[in-house]
């Protein structure tokens, strides 16, 4: 089975040499370049599996070399894998279809899942489907949670989940942003006081995006921060519902009636 070909472009030569090493240890082909144009100079050539991105380049940005590789549909014409240490993404989200986003820095046995993972949903992609039942399956409410603490996360995780909900986690504000915008949940659930951004914050950025902006967004504070902002963060519209604990039944409660009334 042929090796799938990855071409990485960021102008960090560090974060080249170490990416190169993580991905050809995992039996990778790897290309690189060190800027945008670099990039695309190697594509008249090359036709890799997977580009890994960096968005902030001098001259030619990522997100430039992105509207350079898309076709009139607005959409690569390869699969991208966004890494970037960039804190406030929204304005690069608009009109742009990516297959995944990391935040750097970036473990390596978690960019190896992620591209592994992308690959595997192009592959799939490119399968004949066998012959489907005339059965319309409904599709399971999506659900992303947002909580630091492991513990808590679980319990809600597992309650959504016996609720009939597919659910996907994350411990951090900055995450909860890349993930909303790349798998668009039917609903966001936010602990109020989060590490990279709090989910205020998180919810603020979602609605400046057109893929996310009428998601809804539970916001829920078990340690009192909040409450005392509660009315002035519903009138901004940001979010809506609130709920002054982290009660697994209570955040239950609150995403029902929200989608209820959607």
């Amino acid at each position: 089975m042929d090796k799938a070909k990855i071409l990485v472009i960021d102008d960090d030569a560090g974060v080249v040499s170490v990416l190169r090493s993580i991905l050809a240890d995992e039996g990778f082909e790897v290309w690189t370049a060190n800027s945008a144009h670099c990039g695309l100079t190697i594509l008249l050539e090359k036709s890799p599996d997977l580009i890994i991105l960096d968005l902030k380049m001098p001259g030619m940005s990522g997100v430039g070399f992105l509207n350079e590789i898309s076709g009139s549909d607005g959409k690569p014409k390869y699969p991208v894998l966004v890494l970037t240490a960039h804190g406030s993404m929204s304005g690069f989200f608009k009109n742009i279809d990516i297959d995944g986003f990391m935040l750097k820095p970036v473990r390596g046995e978690d960019l190896v899942l992620e591209v592994n993972r992308i690959l595997a949903a192009r592959n799939s992609l490119k399968k004949p489907r066998p012959d489907a039942p005339d059965v319309v399956m409904s599709r399971k409410k999506a659900v992303l949670i947002a909580e630091d603490d492991d513990k808590t996360s679980n319990i809600l995780a597992l309650a959504f989940s016996q609720a009939g909900y597919a659910t996907e986690q994350t411990n951090n504000g900055n995450d909860a942003v890349g993930k909303a915008i790349l798998s668009v949940p039917d609903v966001v659930v936010l602990k109020a006081v989060l590490s990279s951004m709090n989910g205020n914050k998180v919810a603020s950025v979602l609605k400046t995006v057109p893929k996310t902006c009428h998601i809804p967004v539970v916001l829920y504070d078990q340690d009192g921060f909040a409450s005392t902002s509660k009315d002035a963060l519903m009138r901004s519209g940001d979010i809506t519902s609130f709920v002054p604990n982290n009660s697994p039944k209570d955040i239950l409660d609150a995403v029902a009636h929200v989608l209820r009334d959607r």
